[in-house]
């Protein structure tokens, strides 16, 4: 097997070292995974920029990465239903499995939940890499390995607009064009969702929005929200029912509250500043409702079905690729947008 496990290391802000790290031993229920495609999130290029995500500091070197494929290299003693040479994707959070969130069916929720790339945990941006077996999932052989690592950024997508209740004949508000707000709207429409508007500060997204199956897109500025919302109910020809907010800008949730029809849903996807100012009577005597929602629970085998049957096509949110020797050029790239940016993906081949 060699002991190649070239790993990108994140030593502290802006400090990303590619460094050769042991290769881990599977445990009873773990298995080994030879590593494949890694995509790069935006959480990754906060630890790199900034050092922490909210509470989330870096403290000791990191291994980046969250949003990944592999092929099972060994199986733990207890594993049944993988073997070597299965091609996975790797689930990133794997919870206690015992409170009473595990066992309430809300994993996502636990608090003693080990999620790679959150320090103190590593994450999988690296040669071989070691995971719980239950939170790997094989992927059919026309699902590629790319596809795979997509499946992480889908669930998103998935958790989200079931927690928005997106039906057949919704109409969606989506604020944000980057890859949390386009697996939204892939996934908003597959639910069945009839008129979709996106919005965003960067017209080249939402040039990929209109590809991507956008009914309407709208570039905004700092401009007034409910001058905003006025203009959204009239590309709609109505309020939307449901707003999913992906940037978590504090004008954006503000356009979010008044764009959304009376009695409807906003869902806080993005995260932003702690604390925000928001017109939070405006939704109250509106009666709409507004939800959070923390990472995906349950939304693996959904994700996986939506592309594995061609419901969803994931394949266009990759816009550039790197190998894992390339990965501070990746790193780069992801954090300026430079070309057009949206999903960077790093082989670790």
């Amino acid at each position: 097997m060699g002991g190649d496990n070239l790993s990108a290391v994140l030593h502290g802000k802006n400090d990303l070292r590619l460094e050769n790290r042991p290769i881990p031993e599977p445990g009873p229920n773990e298995v080994l995974i030879r590593m494949s495609q890694v995509g790069i999130c935006g959480s990754d290029v906060s630890y790199l920029t900034k050092g922490y995500i909210g509470d989330f500091v870096v403290k000791q070197p990191m291994v980046l990465g969250h949003e990944s494929a592999g092929v099972v290299a060994s199986c733990g003693s207890n594993v049944k239903h993988l073997k070597p040479g299965d091609r996975v994707a790797i689930e990133p959070g794997v919870p206690c499995r015992m409170c009473e969130y595990c066992k309430g069916g809300k994993y996502n929720l636990c608090p003693d939940v080990f999620f790679c790339a959150t320090p103190p945990h590593h994450g999988n941006l690296c040669r071989y890499y070691k995971h719980a077996a239950d939170f790997c999932y094989k992927l059919p052989e026309h699902v590629s390995l790319e596809e795979g690592a997509l499946l992480e950024p889908l669930s998103v997508g998935v958790h989200a607009c079931r927690r928005a209740g997106v039906t057949i004949g919704s109409t969606v508000l989506i604020c944000g064009a980057g890859p949390i707000g386009l697996v939204n709207l892939l996934t908003a429409k597959a639910m069945g969702a009839t008129k979709v508007c996106i919005t965003d500060i960067a017209q080249n997204r939402l040039d990929v929005a209109q590809q991507l199956g956008a009914d309407h897109v709208l570039l905004v500025n700092t401009g007034d929200a409910e001058v905003l919302a006025k203009k959204i109910q009239e590309l709609m020809g109505g309020m939307p029912d449901i707003t999913i907010e992906c940037s978590g800008a504090e004008p954006s949730i503000r356009l979010g509250i008044f764009a959304t029809k009376s009695g409807g849903m906003m869902v806080l996807v993005g995260l932003g500043p702690p604390e925000i100012k928001v017109p939070i009577v405006n939704a109250a005597v509106r009666e709409v409702d507004i939800r959070g929602i923390f990472r995906y629970a349950n939304c693996y085998p959904i994700a996986l079905d939506m592309i594995a049957s061609g419901k969803i096509n994931v394949k266009p949110l990759i816009t550039h690729r790197y190998k894992l020797e390339e990965t501070v050029n990746a790193f780069e790239t992801a954090r300026t947008g430079i070309g057009g940016a949206i999903k960077v993906m790093i082989s670790c081949e």
